[in-house]
C-alpha cells in the first residue's frame, strides 16, 4: 500500500475530474482519495465528484495493488 497527501493546486472542474478518473483506471490497484472524512474510488466520477475537490484542498491517495507504486507520478500531476 502507497499513501501520499497532495494540495490540490487547481480548481478540479469536471474537464479535470474526467481526466483523474481516466488516469486512475488505467492501473489494476484500487485506489482512493480521502478529504476530511470523505473517501472515494478515484477511478468513479461521481464519487469524486461527491468529494467537492477544491484548489487549496488536502487530499490523501491511498493505492494498494500490484501497481500501486506507479500510481502517486501518475495522479500527482493532475492534483497540483
Amino acid at each position: 500500500m502507497v499513501e501520499n497527501i497532495v494540495i490540490i493546486g487547481q480548481q478540479m472542474d469536471s474537464k479535470v475530474l474526467a481526466e483523474l478518473v481516466q488516469k486512475a483506471s488505467q492501473f489494476k490497484s484500487h485506489i482512493s482519495l480521502v478529504v476530511a472524512d470523505k473517501t472515494a474510488n478515484a477511478k468513479s466520477i461521481m464519487g469524486l465528484i461527491s468529494l467537492n475537490l477544491q484548489a487549496g484542498c488536502e487530499v490523501k491517495i491511498i493505492a494498494h495493488g500490484e501497481d500501486a507504486g506507479d500510481v502517486m507520478p501518475a495522479l500527482q500531476p493532475i492534483l497540483g
